[in-house]
């Protein structure tokens, strides 16, 4: 009677089995391999340095936002209220301050145009270890990732296209002027040394960290909204990585 039991019930145990087995099947298919992780992660990137170079390089990006705006840099910021409030530093130096805020701003926007192949190259440097301890990282981790082992060689492939972005703004025309009146009346402004700024390399530091802090927005909008994920790659990475959290 038992083996009559058993026999007529092995056809519905396979097909629970089965069943099983098929759950268990499409239960995987959802956790993404290492390959895939390195694979989303990377697209993720690359969409976020394409959409932040894309927003910072137009007019105004910089010089018409508060708060990637570059300023004069802090030696002449410092004095810059005294420049304004002496009527002969004010004629020889305050006509050219806002100009050449105005032509370091245009030289940053300019050379965003150029960021794009750099840290595209970057990102497809990143390895599959990098990338599943990336994963779970939390807001900005591949950012942090890229910023952290990259910045170096950025700032230097960087610096050459600021330069150029710089020069086609004539900023020098501005800058010197600023530095010889400054350094010229520095008593007068309360300096015990001479100005010495480094303006491309001023320009391009400070370009690189809104560049950054461009890419870590674009990455966390992918992270925290599923509409982001446009690809299936990025929908099954990071789909996965909500469920880890």
């Amino acid at each position: 009677m038992r083996k009559l039991l058993f026999v007529a019930a092995l056809p519905f145990l396979l097909s629970g089995c089965d069943f099983l087995s098929t759950v268990a099947s499409t239960a995987g298919s959802f956790i993404p391999s290492e390959s895939e992780v390195a694979s989303g992660l990377k697209e993720a990137l690359v969409k976020g340095v394409s959409k932040g170079t894309g927003l910072l390089n137009v007019k105004d990006a910089f010089l018409g936002d508060a708060v990637r705006k570059i300023l004069l840099p802090p030696e002449v910021r410092n004095v810059e209220s005294k420049i304004r409030s002496s009527a002969l530093l004010n004629a020889l130096i305050g006509g050219t301050l806002d100009e050449c805020v105005t032509a370091m701003n245009r030289g940053a926007e300019n050379a965003m145009g150029k960021a794009m192949p750099i840290f595209k190259s970057a990102v497809m440097g990143m390895s599959i270890t990098d990338a599943m301890g990336i994963l779970k990282g939390g807001n900005g981790s591949a950012t942090n990732y890229l910023e952290k082992t990259t910045t170096s060689s950025l700032m230097s492939a960087f610096k050459p296209e600021i330069q150029k972005a710089l020069d086609a703004v004539k900023v020098m025309d501005y800058w010197k002027p600023i530095v010889t009146n400054v350094n010229k009346y520095k008593g007068l402004l309360g300096l015990d040394k001479d100005i010495n700024t480094d303006l491309n390399q001023y320009v391009t530091e400070k370009a690189t960290t809104a560049l950054f802090s461009e890419i870590r927005t674009q990455e966390n909008a992918i992270r925290e909204n599923p509409v982001e994920r446009t690809t299936a790659i990025l929908k099954k990475v990071f789909d996965y990585a909500d469920t880890t959290k």
